[in-house]
């Protein structure tokens, strides 16, 4: 996806009324994480905008493996494991668990 596509895909991207709550887990320094603290410097502000009332909690923690977990209705959680991605595959990863209902 290119970055313009990608800035595109942020504008609609409505999660899904089961979505909860979604949260990145990630390493401050690891090469691993990189992808994920590019993902929040050019897209978590405007994803941040477009659903104001579901949490987007980031968390780090040294030496962590980058994740992303998103809860549902009844508390069912979903893990991507975001590894070595790059900003716009976080994007996507993101866009396929929120977008869904369970």
């Amino acid at each position: 996806m290119s970055a313009t596509a990608a800035a595109t895909a942020v504008k609609t991207l409505r999660f899904a009324p089961a979505v909860k709550e979604l949260r990145l887990h990630l390493c401050q320094t690891s090469s691993t994480s990189k992808g994920v603290r590019d993902f929040i410097e050019k897209f978590y502000v405007n994803i941040k905008k477009q659903n104001p009332h579901t949490p987007l909690l980031i968390r780090e923690c040294s030496g962590i493996s980058p994740c992303l977990w998103t809860r549902y209705d009844f508390g069912v959680e979903k893990q991507i494991q975001l590894a070595g991605m790059n900003a716009e595959q976080v994007l996507n990863a993101i866009e396929k668990l929120a977008t869904k209902t369970k």
